[in-house]
């Protein structure tokens, strides 16, 4: 069968596919149909956090599939209850809710800073502050709160209820929440889709500081960031901070779709039942195969990445063709002098498989990556920004 000719016939053609056609794989290893192996510097856009075909993760979902596949919310299930726990003893989160993808959390989010400004100071105060060059989803809502006008278009009227500060600009936010009747402040610490930007710490500390002064629930979107991404097991760890609502998708699955909404004790009694509500939320199949990711996220891998991020900046940062390298952890960015795009193309035909965020190329390798394999894609990504 001609996959690809096939794929254009049937399915919507919202994505501008690589003309590659995968079929297998094992850790950062992958295989296209031809046979031909690449190293995979992408992992599903952050979500493949073991690689592929990871064997403990494959036998947790198994064991899963062999017991009940799904059951719904009417009733309880040992997978998500244990999910739900590991993640508030790990965070110090309160309570959990669980859904299928990052932006069904992140609409949680927004329904819970906008229940709590409902409940502190009245029905006008729903405004949420994100800041520009953000990413949170692609509903109309989460549109809405992605501070980028190239989302927008086709698609307005948006909803109602966003305004969007300049990041690392902490008057600018100030200048909002007095302009506007706010509810929550809501905040990527890499801004992935935004072109892999870290925030700079003493801003994210004034956020912090703001938000407690006027009362606004502190959001953070941990949708690319969590489960290890960082070099901490979430990013609002590392600076510091205390959240007082955390969202998180993409590699708590390890492969599988899930989203988390994770409620500090200012948001965990927001939600009464019949609130929210997702069909697949919670299913034990997902669940269980984030729990066994979530419990192999431990101090020992954390200062693995550390050290393998650390190693990427060393070995690019000054390099021929590299004019600059931003992100954090496993989460990086390259800023080359030659088009990304032909990078990137330059690079899958060399056998290493690395993605594009705005004008950079993109590094989103899997947490556990061999050593010889990191460093044979970071070489050769180097010799193709050099050219």
């Amino acid at each position: 069968m001609d996959i690809k000719a096939i794929d254009k016939q049937y399915v919507a053609p919202t994505y501008a596919r690589f003309d590659l056609h995968l079929v297998g794989g094992n850790g950062s290893i992958l295989i296209d149909e031809t046979g031909k192996e690449y190293i995979d510097m992408a992992t599903g856009i952050a979500v493949n956090a073991f690689g592929a075909c990871d064997e403990q993760w494959k036998n947790a979902v198994i064991a899963q599939l062999n017991c009940l596949q799904h059951t719904s919310n009417l009733y309880y299930n040992t997978p998500s209850a244990m999910l739900a726990k590991a993640l508030c003893e790990r965070t110090g989160m309160k309570k959990v809710f669980f859904s299928n993808s990052g932006a069904e959390a992140n609409e949680t989010a927004i329904k819970a800073g906008r229940k709590y400004g409902e409940l502190k100071k009245g029905k006008e105060y729903y405004t949420v502050i994100t800041l520009k060059n953000s990413f949170h989803g692609r509903t109309i809502t989460t549109l809405s709160a992605t501070g980028q006008d190239v989302f927008h278009e086709h698609f307005t009227p948006m909803t109602d209820g966003f305004v969007h500060a300049t990041a690392n600009d902490i008057e600018d936010m100030k200048r909002l929440v007095k302009a506007h009747k706010c509810c929550a402040v809501f905040i990527e610490l890499v801004q992935g889709e935004g072109g892999v930007t870290a925030l700079d710490r003493e801003y994210v500390k004034q956020v912090e500081k703001l938000a407690r002064e006027e009362d606004l629930l502190l959001m953070i979107d941990e949708v690319q960031t969590g489960n290890g991404r960082t070099g901490d097991l979430y990013a609002f760890m590392g600076y510091g901070i205390t959240p007082d609502v955390v969202t998180t998708a993409k590699g708590l699955g390890g492969g599988l779709p899930i989203g988390a909404t994770m409620l500090g004790q200012r948001a965990e009694t927001l939600f009464a039942p019949g609130l929210n509500g997702s069909t697949f939320g919670g299913n034990p199949v997902c669940t269980a195969g984030a729990l066994n990711i979530l419990q192999r996220i431990d101090d020992n891998l954390l200062q693995e990445v550390r050290a393998k991020s650390a190693y990427i900046f060393e070995t690019l940062q000054g390099a021929k063709g590299v004019k600059s390298v931003s992100g954090l952890g496993l989460m990086i960015g390259i800023e080359s002098e030659k088009d990304a795009s032909s990078i990137i193309a330059s690079c899958m035909a060399r056998g290493v498989l690395v993605i594009k965020a705005k004008n950079k190329i993109r590094l989103l390798p899997a947490l556990n990556i061999p050593w010889e394999q990191l460093k044979t894609a970071i070489e050769i990504l180097k010799e193709e920004l050099a050219k």
